[in-house]
């Protein structure tokens, strides 16, 4: 028998439910409680892409420290579900715990010798109270967070406040709820022994905010002045259309009530991107939402926008692919398709969120790039930030803020009889001025082709015109390049010759792999990419090290294939490590992964280690 775990503040909590039994909110209700402690959590939701009947997990770190991010490995296993307890049993670590309903006896081959075994009757307390067979189902759930609560030492009250709150309006649901609560710890409380996993209140969660990616992005894409989006469900897109639908509801209305902004469910993903170009081409801040899938079916709307200037947001929530894939689960596989979406020769700025407070910034500002630079702006997006619940910074709303529509000439301009060319260069960045439609009733107006044309917009299969026009639409992504979101440096506490380069929802693992590294005595300079077109800086800090690891959640290192075409890079200054499981990345995978790969080239080569 191994030691038990024991740990305040610090340990993994993991429910394998089936999906469709209703333990969603009971499971959330588990994360919320502690952060109402004051205790951070990093929860994740695994779910399967049917609707009732395959196994779901819910995974809870609690960590005072604040690490987030997955960190691998079960202390304390919730076990719901037949037809996965063999699994989720192997899961738990020496010396964690196993909570069970013991209603039914099992043999001693279901379980292991080195973990303490927790059983509770669960079903025989909830039938021994209610008769509806969906309440026997539902409170079951409710009863071993009861169980949980008692043995980690949750504060009661705080489970009361979060129960009213959640069914406020719903009276009668409040009390059936605490009291399947109370049975559950009552029994607790009377028959099991107490064991090495505690929360205490604390006082780490500060102003930070609970919420999914997709809530995020769609606040956003209102905030940064979007008033039509057109889509197609998918997963794992659809909630932020529907959270969009919802705050528009709330702040996109006049006075007596009309809507200021148009959303359609479109027959497909082709007519979706289809409307969103036709209002972005009319003046609207227009969006679509999708994930791989969707991309796919998009290239040539996508390359139209590239070649005809027209300006569109684009909310990619990636999951796993090829094909259908892995709906449910969690990659940054889109990265090459996004890139370089369409036929011919074509390059989408992506920007690059890491958490829920990124994706309501970059969501409001890829409206701005868009509108500025005339094409479309992909925001990549991952299942694992668009899907789950994050605890991030509050959201900072300025109502003053001022949106940049880009160079459009006005009634007046043209009255002043200001030379229009739509595809001129005049500034000297490459980008030219647009006019909307109506604008003018005699000046101003041109062609939108998709065809090739000359700098006036007309028609024109002269080659020099075409080389112009794209060597243009170049100089334009290079202008770009200062316009979109820096990347974020770390440098490592010790001089180094080896850094690190990530993006999106990497960044939480990285964040704690880098520092469990350097108490190794593994130093990395550290780079967070947040948009395409990179940098300068981005190339910069490539060529100043000897070797720099590029973490990626996708088989093929698309990341690191964007470097090396962008920038010329040798390949084999990058080395790829990489994650694609459709589980979130942790930081006991990035550790072990660089650590060996500096081992093995140690044994090569002493020197090259640091």
């Amino acid at each position: 028998m191994s030691k038990p775990i024991t740990a305040t503040n610090d340990f993994v909590v993991k429910f394998a439910n089936v999906n469709g039994s209703g333990s969603a909110s009971a499971n959330g209700l588990f994360a919320k409680v502690i952060l109402r402690m004051g205790v951070p959590v990093g929860a994740r939701n695994i779910f399967p892409s049917n609707i009732q009947g395959l196994p779901t997990w819910y995974e809870v770190r609690v960590n005072e420290a604040g690490w987030l991010g997955r960190r691998g490995g079960v202390d304390l296993m919730v076990a719901m579900n037949p037809q996965t307890w063999d699994g989720d049993v192997k899961e738990i670590e020496p010396g964690g715990y196993l909570l069970h309903d013991s209603s039914k006896p099992l043999p001693a081959s279901k379980f292991r010798d080195d973990i303490t075994v927790i059983g509770a009757p669960l079903t025989e307390l909830i039938a021994a109270e209610f008769a509806d067979p969906r309440q026997r189902q539902l409170f079951k759930n409710i009863c071993y967070v009861g169980v949980l609560a008692q043995l980690l030492g949750f504060e009661t009250e705080v489970v009361q406040q979060l129960l009213q709150q959640e069914f406020k309006g719903k009276d009668k649901l409040i009390q059936p709820n605490f009291k399947a609560f109370e049975l559950g710890r009552a029994y607790a409380e009377a028959n099991l022994a107490p064991i090495g996993l505690k929360v205490r209140r604390a006082d780490k969660v500060g102003d930070r905010i609970f919420v999914e990616g997709n809530e995020a992005a769609a606040l956003g894409a209102v905030y940064g002045g979007a008033t039509f989006c057109a889509w197609y469900p998918i997963t794992p897109s659809t909630s932020l259309a529907e959270g969009f639908q919802k705050h528009c509801n709330a702040l996109r209305k006049d006075a007596d009530g009309k809507n200021r902004f148009a959303i359609v469910q479109a027959e497909d993903e082709i007519a979706s991107i289809g409307m969103v170009m036709g209002a972005g081409w009319a003046g609207s801040r227009a969006f679509t939402c999708t994930s791989g899938p969707g991309i796919s079916l998009m290239n040539e709307f996508v390359g139209f926008s590239y070649y005809a200037e027209i300006p569109a947001v684009i909310f990619d929530v990636q999951r796993g692919g090829p094909s259908t894939g892995m709906p449910t689960r969690t990659q940054q596989s889109d990265l090459l398709l996004a890139a370089y979406a369409s036929h011919g020769d074509t390059k989408h700025p992506m920007l690059f969120p890491a958490n829920p407070t990124e994706a309501f910034e970059m969501g409001a500002q890829s409206f701005d790039l868009a509108d500025f630079f005339q094409t479309t702006v992909f925001v990549m997006l991952e299942l694992d930030i668009g899907m789950q619940e994050w605890l991030t910074a509050p959201f900072k709303w300025d109502e003053k803020r001022r949106l940049n529509r880009g160079k459009v000439l006005t009634y007046e301009h043209l009255e002043q009889n200001v030379p229009f060319g739509r595809y001129r260069d005049v500034d000297g960045d490459a980008v030219p001025y647009r006019t909307y439609p109506g604008t003018h009733p005699t000046k101003g107006s041109y062609f939108t082709r998709g065809s090739s044309h000359d700098k006036d917009a007309r028609y024109s299969e002269k080659g020099a015109d075409y080389v112009e026009g794209m060597e243009r639409l170049l100089r334009k992504w290079e202008t770009m390049k200062a316009h979109v979101p820096a990347p974020i440096r770390r440098d490592a506490k010790g001089r180094t010759l080896n850094g690190v380069i990530y993006i999106g929802s990497t960044e939480p693992a990285m964040d704690e792999a880098l520092h469990a590294l350097e108490a190794q005595g593994i130093h990395l300079d550290a780079l967070r990419i947040r948009a395409f077109p990179f940098s300068n800086e981005v190339f910069d800090f490539i060529r100043t090290h000897d070797q720099v690891f590029v973490v990626e959640q996708n088989r093929d290192g698309q990341l690191r294939s964007l470097l090396v075409n962008e920038g010329d890079i040798d390949p084999a200054v990058l080395v790829s490590v990489r994650h694609y499981d459709g589980t979130p990345i942790t930081a006991r995978f990035i550790i072990k992964d660089i650590g060996d790969k500096l081992k093995a080239q140690a044994a090569l080569s002493p020197e090259k280690a640091s």
